[in-house]
């Protein structure tokens, strides 16, 4: 009697990793924290996808003899120096703020993730020279690395995106060369080697796709400070280049002379930061606790 045929360790992987990711999501679901986190992230992207139709005004039109004004019936946030109204600009703002914080993690995902990699997969001199390298990057705090390459490349929304992902960069690297230290000596990687398969095909279709989980949570809490350093550099006048874009950091430093005459000018950008990183924060623990199945509630 012929033995039964016992499926590839590929076949077994895949489904194991298709079972975490179902097993995943029925846990989120049922995450309150989670859920809201998403709802006020999907609100806020919402926001700024249908601009032109929520604000009430252009982000540019003012007028003079309506500067100042306290939040009205015509002006729900008020409005500022210049008499533009200070909702529509908060709405339009979120498309910079958003787009800077989320474009930065996917690009450090994408540098520090294929750093961690190579040092995670290689290892030898080639993890040894990385490593050292993320080891410098690390001991420069995060806000003067962005500052320095801000300064360095001159201002305006790319080069923003680039310094808050270089910040992350080092992070992501550790995160993911960590996470494939730990799988080298794993069942199906040492069944995989015994087959035959060479390191680089081990390393991208068995290494990489489990040790990918705790770089996703990364990136997701990192959205919150992402947004953030693009803030923070835009209230230290490191904002997009043209002054009359919208963005919320930005809109912090222009509020700061008028703290005490109009204080609500300060107050609605900054609540707007608050609440799109609270809610950030929310869905990266919820994905934390998801994805970890030893949380298992």
């Amino acid at each position: 009697m012929a033995a039964p045929a016992i499926p590839s360790t590929g076949v077994v992987t895949s489904r194991a990793s298709r079972g975490l990711w179902r097993d995943a999501i029925q846990r989120l679901r049922h995450n309150r924290p989670a859920m809201l986190g998403l709802l006020i992230i999907t609100l806020f992207v919402m926001t700024a996808v249908f601009a032109p139709w929520l604000a009430p005004y252009g982000p540019q039109e003012g007028e003079l003899i309506a500067r100042l004004q306290p939040p009205s019936s015509t002006h729900p946030m008020g409005t500022d120096l210049q008499g533009r109204d200070e909702l529509s600009r908060v709405i339009y703002g979120a498309r910079a703020s958003l787009v800077a914080g989320v474009a930065s993690v996917a690009m450090g995902v994408l540098i520090g993730g294929t750093i961690g990699a190579l040092a995670g997969g290689l290892g030898g001199r080639v993890d040894s020279v990385l490593m050292r390298i993320v080891d410098v990057m690390l001991a420069i705090p995060g806000i003067l690395l962005a500052i320095g390459i801000v300064a360095w490349l001159d201002r305006g929304l790319p080069q923003i995106i680039f310094a808050v992902a270089m910040v992350n960069v080092p992070i992501f690297a550790r995160i993911l060369r960590g996470s494939l230290l730990s799988l080298r000596e794993a069942d199906y990687v040492l069944a995989s080697r015994s087959l035959g398969a060479g390191g680089l095909r081990i390393l991208l279709r068995h290494m990489i796709p489990n040790s990918l989980t705790p770089l996703i949570v990364a990136g997701t809490l990192a959205l919150a400070t992402a947004i953030i350093d693009v803030a923070g550099l835009g209230f230290l006048g490191l904002g997009p280049a043209d002054p009359r874009i919208p963005e919320w950091g930005t809109m912090l430093t222009d509020s700061t002379k008028f703290l005490r005459q109009a204080p609500w000018l300060i107050f609605y950008p900054g609540a707007a930061i608050v609440i799109t990183a609270v809610g950030f924060n929310l869905l990266g623990d919820g994905m934390r606790e998801s994805l970890d199945p030893r949380m298992k509630r």
